[in-house]
């Protein structure tokens, strides 16, 4: 036990907290600096840059002959990154799909995976690769001092630490990535596009994003879908390093079809085609009669779309599908990137390129040093060779007579070692005659560069016009146009639900215990249908399936539905109160059918009522919306609808008999309340329950009514109805002997 104790008493303590504090802070800087974010130098992320350097160092140039991905995959984890090969074969596809990289690394021989499936690729034993043209940006002054040079895993090789990008590759190809508690999202460019904005930062350093968005008009996808983003939330996007994008599919009408030529960037065809057919096997899609995919190598992108028949709206359809399916996509942006410092940070487009064109005159600048040297070196070399020429007879002899020949030419012509060991390794066939005029001729030309790469050494704006030429050769040679064109498009909005659904007659009918349901056609007699054991016909209103369907309730709350969800009269139906909430002791008294601007007048009991329209009746909350309030234990009478245009005389009847004819027009129109009085029982009556108003009803000229009490019913017409014409909120006129007594008003049928 003392040795136990003793053996842990000679390691050093570390409390848990700060033991793990620190664990997971080491992993977290390594997510970020080593796997998730990309350098701004080059552009890549470590696994990247190691996949492009292991395929220089295999000559697997553009030039080359392909080489199976496996062998490639093989170098990069027993040489730079020992992890697992089926992330780094992944990451090494990404980069050679031509609809994930606008500028692909990799030029792939064999299944890439397909814009269907980017993961669909065939495994790396199948499948041959080489770099694409492109990737000679990043490798092609790899080995002219440029750039540092790190130990491997396992320090048996040297790696670099970052590639000398000739192009900023950070914006021209993009990177996504998510680390601890960082992500990046940063979206390809077109090259041609960002080379101009460099230029004009390097002529104007003060230039700002504004100016700079001149050249920089917005990211540039690997395909021809259109930016519909606003100009104005781009520049901001540039300006914070952050923000978003959306992209649009292109579609055009061929023979009446809907043909759509480009999706936005990683947006799947057959996924599209399987958003809307469900939406088709959902009956939400009625206008839609079939789907079809004829995409082929002519034509990569081609949906086809046929429409039921040519009066339904192209635009209007494919606004709807931009708004419910992948035609449409938002893209984040979040600039976040490893900078020159090697820290994580968010740049505006203006410091991004501030900062690449910074790296990049410094790797300009240790390229013509170390050119610089090479050159010194080999002048250095020439002058001793020449002396060499001059006296080839003193040299000859010194070398065949002497044990060590260097220190002898070392003293004997006043040179350095580096000079007599180049006059020792010279062959006999460079002794030729005409050599000391090459020498001359060569120490010529070398004198000349020296002297322009120290001029150019020298000079600040030398070094940006040479950074600035070397970029438009570049633009020159892997430039190309803009594929994902701006376009100023209204925001895409969904069609509501009604406008979905096929527009067919239907009555819908409530029973006394609030259980519904929806014939079709109009000419049912819902008192006919069969009620389930203890339960009758309360309401009926006819519409079409497509619109709402209203419920008012004893309390003067309005619930609302599409039609075409209701179940089936075949059916019983089914109770309202498993799809709204009633309050306690409510109950379900009326339906209302009819399209949001069909007007009615809401009364209650008591003879207060208002106009209004369907609209406001329609709540999608489920304890429904509270639309009529109720005097004392007044509660709701019959909606009265009022026909569009021509209707202009409302009608209300007691229940003692008094009937009172005013003008429509007196009526205000209101969302929701109480309403105006229509027609004046005596308080006193009607606080004892002694008289209401039975109903109203609103007509139009050569329309008349029936006065129910009980079985019989009286007609008045339009000319018998003046005796009872009067001021809105009279007492009215009292009916006839035996009518005294009223049930019910209803317009007559013609």
């Amino acid at each position: 036990m003392n040795e136990i104790t003793q053996s842990f008493s000679e390691h050093e303590q570390v409390p848990l907290r700060k033991y793990a504090e620190k664990a997971y802070l080491d992993y977290s800087m390594y997510v970020v600096l080593d796997r998730a974010l990309p350098h701004i130098g080059d552009g890549l992320k470590p696994v990247q840059r190691r996949i492009i350097y292991a395929m220089s160092e295999l000559g697997l140039s553009a030039t080359s002959k392909h080489k199976k991905s496996a062998r490639t995959v093989g170098d990069v984890l027993g040489k730079f990154h020992p992890h697992g090969d089926s992330a780094c074969y992944e990451a090494m596809v990404l980069m050679a799909q031509p609809f994930s990289y606008r500028y692909p690394l990799i030029d792939g021989q064999g299944n890439f995976g397909s814009p269907d499936d980017p993961k669909s690729f065939a495994a790396m034993r199948y499948t041959e690769s080489r770099m694409s043209p492109y990737a000679k940006t990043l490798l092609a002054e790899l080995g002219m001092g440029t750039v540092e040079w790190q130990p491997n895993f396992d320090g048996t090789l040297k790696e670099p630490t970052l590639l000398p990008a000739r192009l900023p590759n950070i914006l021209l190809n993009g990177s996504t990535g998510i680390a601890v508690g960082m992500a990046t999202d940063i979206p390809p460019h077109n090259l041609r596009e960002v080379v101009s904005a460099c230029i004009r930062l390097l002529e104007e350093p003060k230039a700002t994003v504004a100016e700079l968005c001149e050249h920089v008009l917005a990211p540039d996808f690997p395909t021809d879908a259109e930016i519909i983003t606003p100009p104005e939330d781009l520049l901001s996007l540039y300006e914070t390093g952050h923000g978003s994008v959306r992209m649009r599919a292109v579609w055009e009408k061929e023979n009446g079809d809907i043909i759509i030529t480009a999706l936005p960037h990683q947006a799947s065809p057959a996924k599209i085609l399987e958003q809307i057919a469900s939406q088709m096997r959902a009956k939400k899609l009625p206008m839609v009669e079939d789907l079809r995919d004829e995409s082929d190598h002519e034509n990569p992108t081609r949906l086809v779309i046929v429409p039921r028949s040519n009066r339904v709206d192209a635009e209007q359809l494919l606004n709807h599908l931009f708004a419910t399916t992948d035609l449409e996509r938002s893209y984040r942006v979040n600039l976040n990137i490893i900078g020159n410092n090697g820290k994580p940070q968010v740049l505006n487009l203006r410091e991004l390129l501030k900062q690449w064109l910074v790296f990049r005159l410094e790797t300009v600048q240790r390229r013509l040093e170390h050119r610089l040297d090479q050159v010194v070196d080999r002048l250095h070399i020439l002058e001793g060779l020449l002396i060499a020429f001059l006296n080839i007879d003193e040299v000859i002899h010194i070398i065949r007579t002497e044990d060590k020949p260097k220190p002898v030419l070392m003293s004997h012509f006043d040179i350095t070692g580096t000079q007599a060991e180049a006059i020792l390794d010279l062959k006999l066939r460079n002794l030729a005659r005409l050599e000391e005029m090459n020498i001359r001729d060569e120490q010529a030309e070398l004198d000349k560069e020296r002297q322009k790469l120290e001029t150019t050494l020298s000079s600040k704006q030398r070094m940006k016009t040479l950074v600035k030429n070397e970029l438009l050769a570049d633009a020159e040679k892997y430039g190309d146009a803009r594929r994902s064109q701006l376009t100023e498009r209204e925001a895409a909005q969904a069609l509501k639900e009604e406008d979905l659904v096929p527009s067919e007659p239907c009555t819908i009918v409530l029973s006394k215990s609030g259980w519904v349901r929806a014939a079709k056609g109009h000419d049912i007699d819902p008192e006919t249908l069969n009620y389930k054991a203890g339960d009758e016909f309360q309401h009926a209103a006819r519409g079409r399936s497509n619109q709402q369907a209203v419920f008012l309730d004893s309390s003067g709350r309005a619930y609302a539905l599409t039609a075409h969800t209701l179940p089936s009269a075949r059916s019983l139906g089914e109770p309202l109160t498993s799809r709204f909430t009633l309050p306690e002791g409510a109950q379900f008294l009326y339906a209302i059918a009819g399209n949001g601007q069909q007007k009615m007048v809401l009364a209650s009991s008591w003879g207060y009522g208002f106009v209004t329209e369907a609209a406001n009746l329609h709540s999608r909350m489920k304890a429904g919306k509270a639309m009529l309030s109720l005097p004392g234990d007044a509660g709701p009478v019959e909606p009265a609808m009022i026909a569009s245009g021509t209707a202009d005389t409302a009608v209300c009847v007691t229940s003692d008999g008094y009937l009172l004819a005013f003008p429509l027009a007196d009526l205000p129109e209101l969302s929701k309340g109480k309403g105006n009085k229509l027609i004046n029982i005596p308080p006193k009556r009607l606080k004892a329950g002694e008289e209401h108003m039975v109903g109203m009803v609103v007509i139009t000229e050569g329309e008349e009514i029936l006065v129910w009490a009980g079985q019989r019913y009286m007609r008045i017409g339009r000319k018998d109805l003046e005796h009872f014409r009067g001021e809105r909120a009279k007492r009215g006129r009292k009916l006839p002997r035996g009518f005294q007594r009223v049930t019910r008003i209803e317009v007559a049928a013609d």
